[in-house]
């Protein structure tokens, strides 16, 4: 009996804010998943080490957790005034299916790097030392980001002193700015209201903000739903009946969003919109043990994704969490004290973050200019992957 040889396909495996996930340019990429279709899935699936019934992606560079079964593919950019075109696919872990509707924020810290190092950014636009703005093309939801990425001795600078809760050690710090993070086809809220009344049969009717701004995501109020908005992720992941319930309601607000048309199709489309619940700000002991004081906070928040407590924050939630506390009205702004902001402060199971974000109404309907965040990225393993040859 023949066996099909292994193959080699170059990539970079880098940690990119809360998140770490496996890069490749899309020259590297065999050809047959240069562009997308079932080839291209197949390989980053088998990539990651998906599907895997276990749950635990042994064969692959996968870690089991939503922050970790992640692809990116990077191009020189298609669109004018842009340096590189940025696809994220988020990789399911025990499903057969590779989820391409939304972007993956934390990630976003790593991609003008890469381009950078890669060859896809211009040598001309890349200062021996300073900072190096990187344009980004992002191509699953067809948004610019700029990255402010520091360079020493013309090279990528990944070591620093920025501290980011949630990544055990410092590195330097990358500026990222959402430009324009508001869905480009609609309204960034998709119901054309701050508060909507969300119905999930069988469990209840709760008051929810749809928000359309980095990710789709909605938010409910945590006492709504029993909780208290400080809780981590040792206190919901283990318990099956009330992940199932997020995951009911989760469903049932994509419908209400237009972004499903019915409830069963939720299953294929894990990555968007998440689900997430505030509460005021709290005293509560992050996952580190760190305490967080409610003075240091303006809101609590927690967010789910691919139906798991994320240990931290996603960073497109966070697009979305700060331009919804930017607008007087919405669940996130009243949770946080109401009244106009600028920026954002926020606790997550494993500590606060800061965003920026500048929302402004225009003829009656809402829109985000644009948010801001720091967040850092580093490189920790670069060669060849390999997978075996019948893998597609």
């Amino acid at each position: 009996m023949s066996h099909v040889p292994q193959i080699k396909i170059p990539a970079t495996y880098y940690r990119g804010g809360t998140s770490k996930g496996v890069f490749f340019r899309r020259q590297d990429l065999p050809e047959v998943a240069q562009e997308p279709g079932e080839a291209r899935d197949n390989i980053l699936m088998r990539v990651i080490g998906s599907p895997d019934p276990y749950g635990q992606q042994i064969d692959g560079m996968g870690g089991a957790t939503s922050s970790t079964s992640k692809t990116v593919i990077l191009d020189k950019s298609s669109v004018a005034d842009h340096d590189v075109d940025y696809l994220f696919g988020q990789v399911a872990i025990n499903k057969p299916f590779v989820d391409w509707s939304g972007n993956c924020g934390n990630l976003t810290a790593a991609v003008g790097a890469f381009a950078i190092s890669g060859g896809l950014v211009d040598p001309e636009r890349i200062p021996e030392n300073g900072i190096c703005t990187v344009r980004i093309w992002q191509k699953n939801i067809k948004k610019t980001i700029i990255a402010h990425v520091p360079i020493t001795n013309g090279e990528v600078q990944e070591t620093g002193d920025f501290e980011l809760d949630g990544v055990t050690f410092p590195a330097a710090e990358v500026v990222i700015e959402f430009m324009d993070p508001a869905d480009g086809e609609g309204s960034m809220f998709p119901t054309g209201n701050l508060v909507d009344d969300m119905e999930v049969p069988g469990i209840g009717t709760f008051k929810a903000t749809f928000i359309n701004a980095g990710i789709p995501t909605i938010f409910v109020n945590a006492e709504d739903i029993g909780y208290k908005g400080t809780e981590l992720q040792k206190d919901i992941n283990g318990n099956a009946d009330e992940l199932a319930r997020f995951e009911t309601m989760r469903a049932h607000g994509a419908v209400q969003m237009g972004l499903i048309s019915d409830i069963s199709e939720a299953v294929a489309r894990q990555h968007t919109p998440k689900i997430a619940f505030v509460a005021p700000a709290t005293d509560y002991e992050a996952s580190s043990g760190k305490q967080i004081s409610a003075n240091a906070i303006d809101v609590c928040v927690r967010a789910l994704s691919m139906g798991k407590l994320h240990h931290a924050m996603m960073g497109t939630a966070s697009v979305a969490i700060a331009t919804a506390a930017a607008v007087p009205g919405t669940l996130v702004n009243l949770a946080a004290g109401g009244g106009e902001r600028e920026a954002v402060t926020f606790g997550h199971p494993s500590g606060t973050l800061r965003v920026g974000a500048a929302a402004e109404e225009v003829n009656g309907d809402w829109t985000a200019k644009k948010a801001v965040m720091s967040r850092s990225a580093r490189v920790i393993m670069e060669g060849n992957l390999r997978i075996p040859g019948d893998s597609f």
